[in-house]
């Protein structure tokens, strides 16, 4: 199953080149960022946000950005809805 998440992932808007102006991913960054104090920088690097861009700019799935897909996949469906 975790080679569907890479095109899943990339759809979304993380991409290669980073996260896509105006996508489902820039509004999670959006998100996260708010909900941890503001500011890009303060999206933790270990988040869903960033497990995700990680597989979006490596075009792959490690075991550890799986897990945190996995765990962080019906709260992520959440804002695939809105």
């Amino acid at each position: 199953m975790a080679f569907l998440l890479v095109p899943l992932v990339q759809g979304l808007g993380f991409s290669t080149a980073g996260i896509t102006a105006g996508s489902i991913a820039a509004k999670l960054m959006a998100t996260a960022a708010v909900a941890n104090g503001g500011g890009v920088a303060s999206v933790a690097a270990s988040g869903f946000v960033a497990a995700c861009q990680s597989i979006g700019a490596l075009g792959a799935v490690t075991v550890a950005t799986g897990k945190i897909v996995g765990v962080a996949a019906a709260v992520a469906s959440y804002f695939v809805l809105l």
